[in-house]
């Protein structure tokens, strides 16, 4: 433009103005060479798309093969191509065979010529378009196959012109220029008012007000308070400002030469402007001043040309900062204090939290050492200066320190026992000059120090006016000692883990004393019997103890009552309730009675104790809620009958392999009254499995009962023949959980019978007379078994049994004998009145008969049954303790009885 009119635009506004109109100009042309060449493209390609679908359509055309066949094909095909040519509006359709010999064509003169263009592809099978010069001149056509059979039998070729394409084109070419006209205008017209709206904007100015605009510029860059660099691309500095030259010490003549140049300039921030990469926020030194450089290229695309620096001075700030960060840093330990510490209620894995937590972020090494009375959950009594090292943590393996197990006395001089005499936290800021702690143990002592350990902070673990013992903070690293910041943290940090190693200690307590209630109230030992061969099993829960319970109770007549149950809960009380419901069962078992009534009754004192809790000033007295399955087996029928209160049921193993789960009637749990509990009876054959357990060992997180039930059923079925112990212990192996959340109790008894010869049993007639036809029986039988040493006593308390019976009795009654641990005699009748022992007067005519049997006798009482009842009495056999003694039998006036 100033070439041509041989001068240019003054104002800023005039040359924005000229440069976009010429740059529209440019955008318009470009806008009408792309719209040709597109609409030409898009001919061109129309065109082929036309042509291939017009000769498809062709070549599928209804009596295409049929013409084909025909004598002269060129005859029926040349009207139908025209036709089609015509109304499909394509230039050509010809039609050939595959030698490529026309049968038609726009041209008749051309139809039986060759072909022009490529028939290989489409003989193939394959649609093939092309640019050709054929006889209507630049040709765009597409040739497809015709096929019968799966085999081409012909070709089919249409086409339009390049001549015709191009037509298109120019039509529409009038179009797109008036459509880039009209833009133009606009774009113009637009550029024309953002000259006017920048040349509003600039007011005018002329040279002189812009020179006074540019002094006032410069006056503010030189007077705030913040430095200013401008370089170019080859790292040349352009500007620097007065508080740019006094943080980096700049000379005068700085301007115009290259920073690598520059005196006293600190090479990292000399590299950083050299280098004209984005910079924020970058802290960075010069002298003793701490900077924050902040950098942007002043071309943001391509190669940077230059970059505009701020530099601002940031050292107070740091400062400020610094002690900010370490605040935030001491907030983070004691919160991660507070979390990591205590999330067991161990004493020694609280004691080891509280040692990881600190290291390394406070202390290079800390040791932990508690009273042994801490460890076993007793308060510490004493000086206290002997401790036992409990957690030992540090950066490295191979420290000097005492360790971990290690009993430790520490003398009066050192301050670990200063510390644990005044309660207060002890500051050693250089180790190699304290000789008090040196003179604990010289020669571990020297190791420390040659280590390179320096300094100490003891800390007295306080917890509720009680010192449980203390904490040593090491430091190697770091070479300066611990300060007074340094010591009011170990203080807060001891002070919080104290908290939690004195609860993880009272705990330790409540668990001693609960499980110590829990194993006095268990059964120690399961008395032998002839009836069951028991081998059992119990696991407290990790929560603590809970309220299981199992029991192996003998009744009379060689009997045996199997007992399981379970208490909701864990704690002192959950083991104190089961030692009242065991108790319980003791008592109501030494009545003889049934099942479902021994659950009756069991359920009427759990409601009672419940009842009692809740109008009591401590609702914790009641219970919770808890389970029983009851099970009495008789060695001689082979029979056990069982009930159970909301207990699992239990399985039976056979001899004969199979395993069975026992569907015993459900009773509701123990306390909620209401509805009866029922018995079922079961024939054990001799040597079969009874297997009982409470729900710890079959539910877990990860099974439900029905599949803790089926592992059990497996896992006791591999050997029924194996020993009750062996038995146990495959249970165990499959089912017993890493970590039980609740207790596991498991009893398995494998049955014994009392045989025929063992067993005497007989039919006492009802009539006076028959006592002494019994005693006689009696003897003979006691012969047999090598217990004639018995006779005496045992024919007198059948005796005065069967007189008892007859006389206040009720037909039939019957007597039996069974030789076993000891020798039970048995007298039943059909009446439910029972006797009652009591003592006669001198004056007294009778009376005395009960009297001597219990004398006679180790044990005696009355059992109820569907018919009845029966009155036994046991006697010790020869030779075993608690024989009656001989001289006894002085006592008696035989005569008079």
């Amino acid at each position: 433009m100033r070439s041509l009119t041989g001068k240019g635009p003054r104002s800023v506004a005039g040359q924005v103005f000229v440069l976009q109109v010429a740059v529209v100009l440019l955008l318009a042309a470009g806008a009408v060479l792309a719209l040709v060449l597109q609409s030409r493209h898009d001919g061109e390609r129309e065109a082929r798309n036309r042509s291939v679908a017009v000769a498809e359509t062709f070549a599928r055309s209804l009596g295409l093969r049929e013409a084909l066949r025909a004598p002269d094909p060129s005859e029926i095909l040349q009207p139908l191509a025209e036709e089609t040519r015509e109304r499909a509006g394509v230039d050509f359709i010809v039609v050939m065979d595959t030698g490529g010999i026309r049968y038609t064509h726009p041209q008749p003169d051309l139809i039986g010529k060759r072909f022009v263009g490529t028939i290989g592809p489409p003989l193939a099978g394959r649609v093939h378009t092309e640019s050709v010069d054929g006889p209507l001149g630049q040709e765009i056509q597409a040739v497809v196959p015709v096929t019968a059979d799966d085999e081409v039998v012909a070709l089919v070729s249409a086409g339009v012109t390049v001549r015709n394409v191009s037509g298109v084109v120019e039509r529409q070419l009038p179009v797109i220029l008036g459509v880039s006209a009209a833009a133009l205008a606009l774009a113009t017209a637009g550029t024309a008012l953002v000259a006017r709206r920048l040349r509003r904007q600039t007011h005018g100015l002329g040279t002189l007000e812009m020179t006074r605009m540019y002094e006032h510029h410069d006056a503010v860059l030189h007077a705030v308070r913040e430095g200013v660099l401008i370089t170019d691309g080859d790292g040349r500095l352009l500007l620097a400002n007065d508080e740019a030259k006094r943080l980096l010490d700049l000379p005068a003549d700085a301007e115009g030469r290259h920073v690598g140049e520059l005196p006293h300039l600190d090479q990292q921030l000399a590299g950083l402007l050299r280098s004209g990469r984005e910079a924020t926020d970058e802290v960075l030194t010069a002298g003793n001043r701490l900077l924050v450089v902040n950098q942007r290229p002043t071309k943001p695309h391509g190669q940077p040309e230059g970059a505009a620096v701020t530099i601002r001075d940031s050292t107070e700030m740091r400062v400020l900062t610094g002690r900010a960060d370490a605040a935030r840093r001491r907030l983070k330990l004691l919160y991660d204090a507070g979390v990591g510490i205590g999330t067991t209620l161990d004493v020694r894995r609280t004691a080891e939290e509280l040692a990881d937590v600190a290291v390394p972020r406070f202390a290079d090494f800390v040791t932990v050492d508690l009273a042994d009375q801490v460890l076993h959950g007793d308060e510490p009594t004493g000086s206290g200066a002997d401790l036992r090292r409990t957690a030992v943590s540090g950066i490295r393996d191979d420290q000097p320190l005492y360790p971990r197990g290690m009993l430790i006395n520490f003398l009066p001089s050192t301050p670990q026992a200063r510390g644990l005499s005044s309660g207060q936290a002890e500051l050693v800021p250089d180790l190699s000059d304290a000789p008090g702690w040196y003179a604990q143990d010289p020669p571990v002592a020297q190791r420390i120090i040659d280590y390179g350990i320096h300094s100490l902070i003891t800390a007295p673990l306080k917890a509720r006016g009680v010192v449980l013992g203390l904490v040593n903070f090491w430091r190697l690293e770091k070479p300066e000692p611990f300060d007074d910041d340094d010591l009011s943290l170990a203080e807060e940090l001891v002070a919080r883990a104290a908290v939690s190693i004195d609860n993880a200690r009272r705990y330790t307590r409540e668990h001693t004393v609960a499980v110590a209630l829990q194993r006095s109230l268990l059964p120690r030992g399961l008395p032998e019997h002839s009836a069951v061969e028991v081998a059992h099993y119990y696991l407290p829960a990790q929560s603590g103890v809970g309220g299981d319970w199992f029991d192996v109770i003998p009744l009379s007549g060689s009997r045996v009552a199997l007992v399981v149950g379970d208490v909701v809960g864990h704690g002192l009380h959950a083991a104190a309730t089961m030692g009242r419901l065991r108790t319980a069962v003791h008592n109501f078992s030494s009545l003889d009675l049934p099942p479902d009534e021994l659950l009756s009754r069991l359920d009427d004192l759990v409601q009672r104790i419940d009842h009692n809790g809740e109008d009591g000033a401590d609702d914790d007295d009641g219970m919770l809620g808890a389970t029983c399955l009851y099970a009495v087996y008789d060695p001689v029928s082979q029979c056990c009958v069982m009930a159970r209160a909301g207990h699992p049921p239990p399985l039976v193993v056979r001899p004969d392999r199979t395993v069975e789960i026992l569907q015993l009637p459900t009773g509701p749990p123990l306390g909620l009254g209401g509805m009866p509990f029922e018995t079922a009876e079961v024939h054990l054959a001799e040597g079969s499995q009874l297997v009982l357990y409470t729900d710890g060992l079959i539910e877990d997180r990860t099974r439900d009962i029905d599949e803790g039930l089926e592992l059990l059923r497996s896992a006791l079925s591999h050997h029924p023949d194996r020993h009750p112990e062996e038995s146990c212990r495959a249970v165990l192996d499959v089912l017993l959980p890493d970590r039980p959340r609740d207790d596991v109790a498991l009893l398995v008894a494998r049955t014994r019978t009392l045989g025929p010869d063992r067993v005497a049993e007989w039919d006492v007639p009802f009539e006076p007379s028959a006592v002494g036809a019994m005693r006689t029986v009696v003897a003979k039988k006691l012969d047999e078994w090598d217990l004639s040493a018995l006779a005496f006593g045992t024919e007198l308390i059948l005796s005065e049994l069967i007189t008892n019976a007859i006389r206040y009795g009720s037909a039939p009654v019957r007597m039996r004998l069974l030789r076993d641990r000891t020798l039970t005699c048995e007298v039943s009748d059909a009446s439910s009145t029972s006797p009652h022992l009591r003592y006669a007067a001198t004056t007294d005519e009778g009376g005395r008969g009960l009297f001597l049997v219990a004398q006679l006798s180790q044990r005696w009482g009355t059992r109820y049954t569907s018919p009845g009842k029966v009155i036994w009495a046991e006697q010790a056999l020869p030779g075993a303790s608690g024989e009656p003694e001989q001289e006894l039998l002085g006592f008696f006036d035989i005569d008079t009885l």
